[in-house]
């Protein structure tokens, strides 16, 4: 029976690693579903566990924040939903079973999303903390990815998370209004529980979450300014911050220009609004010494570092466009683009790649991209080869290149008449329906026209690579077209990647 889900896991390599790896391993239903650990610390110094009873696999992000390890970690997944899980929860011994009931439920009443129910243990002996109090917000907010299950399918139309939040901050409340907007889906709320453990943190950590203000403003840009009532967002406190740090700066301009009267009133008005934010943040807590100094230093430097952090992000993000991701499957002819031509070659002694092609595909592979091949082999068709020398050859690729998702071949000759030798787009159209994905998500790689033609008949984006037996007339026609004309495998990949914004 193949598993409903795949469990991504972007991660640290905190402690809290293991007691999610143990809670999963001691659930009431054997947790047989994919765990896709996406390792994100850039210079890792030691292995994340393997616990045994779970089907772990261990791929890296790369450092590049929470976003980007969850579309590395959906990307690797091949299960019908993708289920992100913060390696800092602890799920309840039943939280497996309920998984898959809400799994399926919502397959049932056609939604794309399915979130747990979130639970932040507090101290019973005394009041909460004001970081404590605003870890359990998540207990009441929306689409968080501490337990967030999508369609993989809805993902993937998507482009997966904006890698333009960098920090576990607005990435989840953007991808559920893009899943939502373009699939006309619904996000419910399912049985499941978890934990979430308060983390602690130091004099300085509300400070430095400021930094999310300039998340608001790409979420402004790119969903409009009622962003929050969509997304069921409070609005905070920026309003607030801005009349306050506005005041402080009334009062210095009124020092260096020698003004007491305007001196006072900015003081006075940053007095106020700071003292009042204050004591909003000491009333509800524990009112102990360590606390209100906290308090009282954290609350003077948050409202400029408030504003500061949004100017930042209104200037950053002034021109940002929707998300598109990363494409989800790269096609590729095989002579001429993997390999050297080798005319009606039948022999995998005769197999050599082309320079840098193996660092290329790999690179892809790292992403979690899918690659295919799209060949014709007309010498079958045309006597001059069998079908078990073009696969012979075909596994010697494979050995030297790295595997495939899937391995589209024509036989035909050109006056066959069939619908799947390239410059016609069948080969093109079965790699896709094989991975499962849209010729959107798609891109083909080739190296000569007829390889283009194909992209194009089939709606796919192309790029061509030319070689010796590229005629002029088909590379001048690829650049008519606005086809991309590029002198290696690892130049397509470079802006592959570079283009996913």
């Amino acid at each position: 029976m193949t598993a409903a889900t795949t469990l991504v896991v972007p991660t640290l390599g905190r402690p809290s690693l293991t007691a999610l790896l143990d809670a999963l391993g001691g659930q009431t239903v054997a947790v047989d579903a994919p765990v896709v650990l996406v390792d994100d610390r850039p210079a890792p110094d030691r292995p994340l566990p393997r616990p045994a009873g779970l089907d772990v696999t261990v791929v890296s992000g790369g450092g590049r924040g929470p976003a980007h390890a969850r579309n590395v970690g959906w990307r690797h997944a091949r299960t019908p939903w993708v289920s992100f899980v913060d390696d800092d929860v602890l799920p309840d011994p039943g939280w497996y079973a309920a998984l898959l009931d809400d799994l399926a439920a919502a397959d049932r009443e056609g939604l794309v999303g399915s979130e747990g129910r979130l639970r932040v243990p507090l101290p019973r002996d005394r009041r909460p903390t004001d970081w404590e109090r605003g870890t359990a917000g998540l207990e009441t907010s929306r689409w968080i990815t501490a337990d967030l299950s999508y369609l993989r399918e809805a993902v993937a139309a998507v482009g997966g998370f904006d890698e333009r939040f960098p920090r576990a901050f607005r990435e989840d409340a953007d991808l559920a209004l893009r899943v939502q907007e373009r699939t006309g889906g619904v996000i419910a709320t399912g049985r499941r529980t978890l934990a979430h453990p308060v983390r602690p943190a130091d004099d300085w950590a509300s400070l430095r979450q400021q930094a999310g203000n300039a998340d608001d403003a790409l979420m402004r840009r790119v969903h409009g300014g009622d962003w929050h009532r969509r997304a069921d967002a409070p609005r905070g406190r920026l309003p607030r911050h801005v009349a306050v740090t506005a005041a402080g700066a009334l009062g210095l301009a009124g020092l260096v220009a020698r003004r007491p009267g305007l001196a006072a009133l900015g003081a006075a008005g940053w007095l106020a609004g700071t003292a009042e934010f204050a004591r909003a943040r000491i009333a509800p807590g524990p009112r102990d010494r360590a606390e209100v100094r906290r308090m009282l230093l954290t609350s003077a430097a948050i409202p400029p570092a408030a504003v500061v952090h949004r100017l930042r992000g209104e200037w950053r993000h002034r021109r940002a466009t929707p998300w598109r991701g990363l494409l989800e499957l790269v096609l590729l002819d095989r002579d001429g683009t993997l390999v050297v031509d080798v005319p009606y070659n039948g022999d995998p002694a005769q197999v050599r790649p082309l320079p840098g092609v193996r660092d290329a595909l790999d690179r892809l592979r790292a992403e979690g991209v899918r690659l295919a091949v799209v060949s014709n082999q007309s010498g079958i068709g045309r006597g001059l080869l069998t079908t078990d020398q073009v696969e012979a050859v075909n596994a010697r690729v494979e050995e030297l290149l790295g595997p495939f998702k899937s391995w589209h071949v024509c036989p035909h000759g050109p006056d066959d008449g069939c619908d799947c030798r390239k410059p016609q787009p069948g080969l093109v159209k079965a790699a896709l329906a094989a991975a499962g994905v849209t010729a959107e998500r798609a891109v083909l790689v080739g190296d000569i026209g007829a390889d283009v033609e194909a992209a194009r008949a089939a709606g796919v984006a192309a790029y061509l690579v030319p070689t010796a037996v590229t005629r002029r007339e088909e590379v001048d026609d690829a650049r008519r077209t606005g086809v991309r004309v590029v002198d290696s495998l690892t130049e397509v990949v470079a802006e592959i990647l570079r283009g996913a914004r």
